[in-house]
């Protein structure tokens, strides 16, 4: 059975989105594979260049399949050494084996009929990971949101599948979702999605001292590259970073640190830098 990506699946795929939140717990993990992404950016990009899929969705499927392992089909985990045997198995059908890294991740994306013509979207990509899955915690265990997007996350508790057709209520997993990888690599402004806006839809917002289509718009917090020494300072800070994430296409973390990520926000929506930032002088 396929599932259709409808207007109120897109809708809650954004919202999902934008009310994303790292669980403490696992805030260093999520960092640490953040940057492992980062640094084969490059082979994820000769994936973009065959196929035309953004490299973040290259990068996100690794990780969730192989674990970042340059040795396995991107697929489904299988060996480089062999076709996979695995679902789906025999894959690549052309060429010789040992394959190519990058040869096999582009099979795996044209098995998928991914391209450059796929909807990219915030929506349409959270759509094509879930997909990339399968979609059995949608039809038939919808009370759980899938952990290969929402794991290591508020929206994520337990529940999963342990085997092929196995599942377990109380079963917890134990690798980071990709939905969750993608919001902070989307935070810390290393990939774009599809349909961020521009600045100039928000040019109206500038001339709004109060009251706008996002909310009231809190106190300004004054730009600095580290966490401020008093408590209401740092809350500050944060309220702010919640409202300009509360404009669609901007992510922030909510880590009270009112630095270059928040300022750039901040002139996206106003016009302005935050006070104190050189750059608007």
């Amino acid at each position: 059975m396929s599932i259709r990506l409808t207007d109120a699946l897109r809708r809650e795929y954004e919202q999902l989105f934008e009310s994303c939140d790292i669980l403490p717990k696992h805030q260093a993990e999520v960092e640490r594979s953040v940057e492992r992404l980062l640094a084969h950016r490059d082979r994820y990009r000769a994936v973009t260049e065959r196929r035309g899929v953004p490299w973040h969705f290259v990068a996100l499927v690794h990780s969730l399949e192989s674990g970042c392992s340059f040795r396995c089909h991107l697929h489904n985990g299988d060996p480089l050494t062999a076709r996979t045997v695995q679902v789906p198995a025999g894959r690549p059908k052309r060429g010789t084996p040992p394959f190519d890294w990058e040869v096999s991740a582009a099979d795996a994306m044209a098995l998928k009929r991914l391209d450059g013509d796929t909807d990219w979207s915030l929506a349409g990509t959270l759509y094509q990971l879930e997909r990339y899955n399968g979609w059995g915690y949608r039809m038939y265990h919808s009370h759980v949101l899938s952990p290969y997007l929402w794991s290591f996350s508020s929206h994520y508790t337990s529940g999963r599948y342990v085997a092929d057709g196995r599942w377990s209520d109380t079963a917890v997993s134990r690798q980071c979702g990709a939905a969750v990888l993608l919001r902070r690599l989307v935070e810390r402004g290393e990939t774009d999605l599809a349909d961020q806006p521009a600045a100039t839809l928000y040019a109206e917002v500038a001339a709004e001292p109060a009251g706008d289509k996002a909310g009231k718009r809190p106190l300004v917090s004054h730009h600095r590259m580290r966490r401020a020494k008093r408590d209401e300072e740092t809350e500050k800070a944060q309220r702010l970073q919640r409202w300009l994430t509360s404009f669609p296409g901007i992510f922030l973390k909510a880590d009270g640190i009112p630095g270059d990520r928040t300022s750039d926000a901040y002139r996206l929506v106003t016009g302005h830098y935050l006070p104190g930032d050189k750059r608007g002088e």
